[in-house]
């Protein structure tokens, strides 16, 4: 487990983003908060010198299951507490949402949740099972993030592809009218049904694309480039990852079936960018992926529309 990680948990086998505790059924949202080690209120309290005068228009945010400090905000900073989170989670997806996985970074400074929604999608002749992800900071270093993530299911590949028509991703301040900012999230998700729709169609369209051996070749070699001044053992690792990316092209077993298109490449680097081990792991590889999973993968993205504009 990652250094950053304080507390998760996941439900039957390991998530694509590898973190957390496993547990046996994916539970609600009151046993969800439990085990996810989220069930703790954030407290504001002033700020004093050592001098013990007040310290204007700034607060602490406090955990009050131990008194930690997680970070200091100004006076407009508004709390949504992690009950709040799953509360809303709740209302938008309706009865029996049931959270495949949550928990909490950095020493509860960010916590995040992740609930398996309601509806499952049969798109070009695949099943897509759409996720909704929300993340929040009490440190007061980012906003407050809700996403749909949708996941190829026979490989658990991420396929939030930034698509031109449809929203997939939300954000806020913690600032001004949060009930009502939250609700804006609502009104953004509940059109979930227009994203995986627009990303049905775009999915129609990659399998029209074509593609010949030697452009997927010049693709990888495009997203994974070689620069002029590597160094021998740079040069070796670069077609280390170029041969492994042209092998879950040309050799997936479920991507056979779906010809030598653009459908199949995005789905290659998407598995690439999913489940390929770097050739160096940082303290919090598995933390930065898990985030790609919300703002979407810069590699995929660029695939995506390489051959858009093909």
């Amino acid at each position: 487990m990652a250094a950053n990680v304080e507390s998760m948990f996941y439900v039957r086998e390991t998530p694509w983003h590898g973190l957390g505790t496993k547990v046996k059924e994916a539970p609600a949202s009151n046993d969800a908060l439990i085990l996810a080690g989220l069930n703790w209120q954030v407290l504001q309290e002033p700020i004093f010198t050592a001098a013990s005068e007040p310290i204007e228009g700034y607060k602490v945010n406090i955990r009050d299951s131990d008194r930690k400090a997680l970070g200091v905000v100004t006076d407009r900073y508004k709390v949504i507490q992690n009950n709040e989170a799953f509360a809303f989670t709740d209302e938008l997806l309706g009865e029996g949402v049931r959270y495949e996985t949550a928990g909490s970074l950095q020493g509860g400074k960010k916590v995040w949740l992740l609930a398996h929604m309601p509806r499952e999608y049969i798109i070009s002749g695949e099943q897509i099972s759409p996720y909704l992800v929300f993340s929040n900071t009490h440190d007061g270093s980012g906003a407050i993030k809700v996403a749909l993530t949708p996941i190829r299911v026979v490989c658990q590949n991420t396929l939030n592809l930034a698509l031109a028509k449809a929203n997939r991703c939300w954000s806020m301040i913690h600032t001004g009218d949060i009930h009502e900012k939250m609700q804006e999230a609502r009104d953004t998700l509940l059109r979930a049904e227009n994203y995986m729709q627009e990303l049905g169609q775009e999915f129609e369209n990659l399998r029209m694309k074509k593609l010949s051996d030697r452009q997927v070749t010049e693709y990888i070699e495009i997203l994974l480039p070689l620069e002029d001044n590597s160094t021998p053992q740079q040069t070796k690792n670069i077609r280390k990852l170029r041969e492994d990316m042209k092998m879950r092209y040309f050799d997936a077993p479920d991507l056979q079936h779906v010809g030598k298109n653009a459908y199949r490449f995005v789905n290659a680097v998407s598995d690439f960018a999913t489940h390929a081990e770097p050739l160096r792991k940082t303290a919090n590889y598995k933390e930065n992926l898990f985030a790609r999973t919300m703002e979407g993968n810069p590699l995929i993205d660029k695939a995506y529309q390489m051959v858009c504009a093909a």
